[in-house]
């Protein structure tokens, strides 16, 4: 304990400065917007929200929160990496569903990438009602 209260953890610092630089706020949101400029930005904040995404993933997934089985209809490299895992978009159509397909822009191990054909799990999305997350093929924790 400092002499000021309890101090933060390094991991705390870091999401406080990641909250920031994505909401534009604090210094270093200001730093970084103005230096990225506003395309370089948004690419940022996207990369971003996709990690944020593969975290509440986790955090559902050691809920207990059910999965939907969805099949790979196609996939295609966006050109981001995130950690050197690639980002794709995915068309994912759900089992036993006669609806339009499901696109979604996610992040995958490149270890385990999902191909056409192959099923695949996803979670209602908490945040956007109606929509899905990625939750991998079920083989891995």
């Amino acid at each position: 304990m400092g002499i000021f209260g309890k101090r933060k953890s390094r991991e705390e610092k870091a999401a406080e400065i990641v909250e920031q630089v994505a909401g534009g706020k604090g210094f270093y949101g200001r730093m970084t917007r103005a230096t990225l400029g506003g395309e370089d930005y948004a690419k940022l904040q996207q990369t971003i929200g996709t990690y944020n995404s593969g975290a509440t993933v986790r955090q559902l997934l050691a809920m207990g929160v059910p999965t939907t089985p969805a099949v790979v209809v196609s996939i295609s490299d966006t050109g981001k990496l995130v950690n050197f895992d690639p980002v794709v978009d995915l068309v994912l159509q759900l089992t036993g569903a006669t609806a339009d397909p499901i696109t979604l822009q996610t992040l995958v191990s490149k270890l385990r990438i999902p191909r056409a054909g192959d099923q695949v799990l996803l979670i209602a999305d908490p945040a956007n009602p109606g929509g899905y997350l990625y939750a991998g093929d079920g083989a891995t924790p």
